[in-house]
């Protein structure tokens, strides 16, 4: 009779557990789903003290209210805020969504004191054609002030917000939505005027790069946004080759926010080492077994190896691959690196995606480092400056 009843209790918690499983909603699931995939692979959660738990705890329950696959959208790019870094991301978005962070950004903005200003702004796109200027002091965002507009982007799982975090969200309230014309309200002259910004498409280039001579001695080499495009190797033998007798030779990596992959990264750092060379260091949590596996990876030489001086110019819109040429050549000891901190983004990423609503998601899963052991997010240039004027005057200089 007790081992009866035993059963009968046994099979009634079953029924009410697979009952509460079946009665979740597909967002939910997803959700779920989402945060495991975070909680598990996320390599920086210890490094940002990110609070993940907590950040369950808040948006759990909004997921519970979900009805549709836009309102999922939105719920997901929230969680994602939490992670305050340009490096993790959907692959799909709405018109009312963010430009992603530093590709679909046109200007830096920096606080200084309780006022801001314009520090950076990306030549050739919305800002600077716009008229807006190195300098000038911002009081609105789309005639609203801005200190409260960055809380929609500022992480919820914490009160004590870093300056990371409030440059996160200067980031993304400045790069705007894909539905909203944007206006940006300076002080000039004592008197505030409306910039309002073109929109731009910020994807990767067509043309994979540039070149011209600047001087005698001195070559200069722009890679626009395609460090992703493994064409890009064979169009950079060609440039190289046909300055390879030059004394200097610059390469422009300041408009390479989009990143790339390490092929044409190895490919390009190849042709300046005459000996293999480690450029950085990856570092992988695996979890389950609270171990780590950590590995260098190396740059071998390859076709004619240029034998003059290298200058790499980097800065706000040197994203992800680009910024892992710079460490690379620096820790190679093959080139000067000129230029303002990079993007700053986080790791190497991997790929998911939802099994319910098939919605795709990347985010860092691997920590990149310096060969000196520096986080590659940390890495401050070898000459600094403070935007991409100072960082062109620079290379001007060059002879």
């Amino acid at each position: 009779m007790i081992i009866k009843k035993l059963l009968t209790v046994i099979f009634v918690v079953f029924i009410l557990l697979c009952g509460n499983f079946s009665a979740q909603t597909k967002y939910q699931k997803d959700f779920n789903e989402f945060w495991n995939d975070i909680n598990d692979h996320y390599a920086y959660l210890n490094e940002q003290k990110i609070d993940w738990k907590k950040a369950k705890e808040i948006y759990e329950p909004q997921a519970e209210k979900i009805k549709n696959d836009s309102d999922f959208i939105r719920l997901l790019e929230n969680v994602l805020n939490e992670l305050y870094n340009g490096h993790s991301s959907l692959s799909i978005n709405l018109n009312s969504s963010n430009r992603l962070i530093p590709s679909g950004q046109d200007v830096y903005i920096e606080k200084k004191g309780n006022e801001y200003f314009v520090t950076d702004i990306r030549k050739g796109f919305g800002a600077d054609q716009s008229g807006l200027k190195i300098g000038m002091q911002i009081t609105k965002f789309n005639g609203k002030d801005i200190d409260s507009q960055l809380q929609k982007f500022l992480p919820k799982f914490t009160q004590y917000h870093s300056a990371k975090m409030y440059q996160y969200a200067l980031d993304m309230l400045f790069a705007g939505t894909h539905d909203t014309k944007r206006e940006i309200t300076v002080i000039e002259n004592k008197k505030e005027k409306v910039f309002k910004p073109i929109d731009y498409n910020y994807g990767p280039s067509e043309t994979l790069l540039s070149s011209k001579v600047l001087n005698e001695n001195t070559v200069y080499i722009r890679v626009n946004n395609s460090l992703g495009n493994n064409n890009l190797i064979s169009e950079f033998d060609k440039t190289l080759d046909t300055f390879i007798n030059f004394k200097n030779v610059i390469i422009d990596l300041t408009e390479t926010p989009s990143g790339g992959n390490s092929t044409v990264a190895r490919a390009i750092m190849g042709r300046f080492t005459d000996k293999q060379l480690p450029y950085q260091i990856h570092e992988f949590d695996e979890k389950q077994f609270e171990t780590k596996r950590h590995w260098t990876e190396f740059v071998t030489p390859r076709k004619t190896i240029f034998k003059g001086n290298v200058y790499i110019l980097v800065g706000h819109w040197t994203g992800s691959m680009g910024e892992g040429i710079a460490i690379g050549f620096d820790g190679m000891k093959k080139a000067k690196i000129i230029g303002t901190p990079m993007a700053g983004l986080l790791g190497a990423i991997s790929g998911f995606k939802l099994s319910e609503t098939q919605i795709r998601y990347q985010f860092p899963t691997e920590r990149l480092y310096h060969i000196t052991g520096t986080p590659r997010e940390n890495f401050i240039p070898q000459v600094r400056t403070q935007n991409i004027e100072e960082t062109i005057l620079k290379a001007k200089e060059i002879k």
